[in-house]
């Protein structure tokens, strides 16, 4: 398949997958004056319907749908994470641009597979999560690079909570390969240090799992049980390529909800960052000698889920790299699979990959804007 032909006007957007999340991506790209979103795709043709429906989106019925096309450049994978290879290898043998949900795929494999797919197609690949192109992390990150806490040198995240099960309709592959506390909620925090340090160089860690089984707490499916495959706690040491350190704990099993809990300090200053799972919140400093925490910028969102998507499609109508990378993506997966070895292997694990950290936004970087 050879690359698509260039073209100009509004990227045309199709969406495989209709569960959950697609709501908050619909709601977004039907509102970006730069992309048009002309079908959506699912395994279960009825569930497209009823979110073309909602969201006034032209085609809908199976993947075959999206696939098949002529306008859709970028397909948005949003299926369940055991799919993501398929399917996005499917758009890529379709000649469309891939932008997948997190995460890219569920090993080092498959991750190389796609990369290698992409660029032997000339397509582009992009993958969630995309927080960090949000005004919280932009304006946090922007701090670093600027010196305001000195030489970056570590940081500490936390992300406790009960689990999913009491809200989440069907929940069940949340706690299945693929997803857990590391792998669904890990890859937000994960790319955020990232931006911050650079690559991870090795990681050591420690798992363990409260229940062997869990009961659906909301919706049609209440009460029934399911079983947990993945550890639910798990415990991280980090060390960057860049010589700086985290600590960092994901969990299922604590009562105690503490999400989004990320500091990094420096040789002057540690800052206060926003819940990288978010685009928005406050930016807060404590400065060396002092106990008392400033805030430096509390920012709101310029908008949410898909704004990966947008910024790849304008850098697609650009001729410029997108600022979520495929590679960004497939590190951050080879962090996590190095994560699980280190738990079951109960040693330090060197990750292999590598990347470089994005570029900021522009600071008049408008998604309501018509720019292409």
């Amino acid at each position: 398949m050879s690359a698509p032909e260039p073209r100009t006007g509004p990227v045309g957007i199709g969406i495989i997958g209709a569960g959950v999340i697609s709501g908050t991506y619909l709601e977004n790209l039907t509102s970006f004056p730069d992309v048009q979103v002309h079908a959506i795709g699912d395994l279960f043709p009825e569930a497209a319907a009823k979110r073309a429906a909602e969201h006034g989106v032209p085609a809908h019925g199976g993947i075959d749908t999206v696939l098949q096309h002529p306008e859709v450049e970028i397909v948005v994978n949003l299926t369940i994470p055991q799919a993501h290879v398929e399917v996005s290898s499917a758009a890529i043998a379709a000649g469309k641009h891939v932008w997948s949900e997190k995460p890219l795929t569920l090993d080092r494999a498959g991750g190389e597979t796609l990369l290698a797919q992409a660029a032997a197609a000339g397509v582009r690949l992009g993958c969630a999560p995309d927080t960090f192109l949000g005004s919280g992390l932009q304006e946090s990150l922007a701090a670093i690079r600027r010196g305001d806490i000195g030489v970056p040198l570590s940081a500490l995240t936390l992300m406790q909570q009960p689990g999913p099960e009491a809200w989440h309709p069907n929940p069940a592959f949340l706690f299945q390969r693929g997803a857990g506390p590391l792998f669904d909620i890990g890859p937000y925090y994960v790319t955020a240090l990232v931006q911050a340090f650079g690559p991870v160089a090795s990681v050591a860690a420690l798992g363990s799992k409260a229940q062997e089984n869990r009961v659906i707490g909301s919706g049609p499916k209440a009460g029934e049980s399911f079983e947990v495959t993945v550890p639910t706690h798990v415990s991280v040491l980090a060390q960057f390529r860049s010589g700086q350190s985290a600590n960092s704990t994901y969990s299922f099993d604590s009562q105690l909800q503490r999400q989004g809990f990320v500091e990094i300090s420096g040789t002057e200053a540690t800052l206060q960052v926003p819940d990288p799972n978010n685009f928005d919140g406050d930016v807060r400093i404590t400065r060396r000698g002092s106990t008392e925490w400033e805030l430096l910028t509390s920012t709101t969102a310029r908008s949410t889920r898909g704004t990966g998507v947008l910024e790849m499609a304008r850098a697609l109508r650009e001729g410029r790299p997108h600022r979520v990378q495929g590679a960004l993506a497939h590190h951050v997966v080879d962090v996590l699979e190095s994560v699980d070895e280190s738990i079951r292997e109960r040693r330090f694990v060197d990750v292999a990959s590598t990347v470089e950290a994005a570029e900021l936004l522009p600071a008049d970087w408008d998604p309501t804007a018509r720019t292409v």
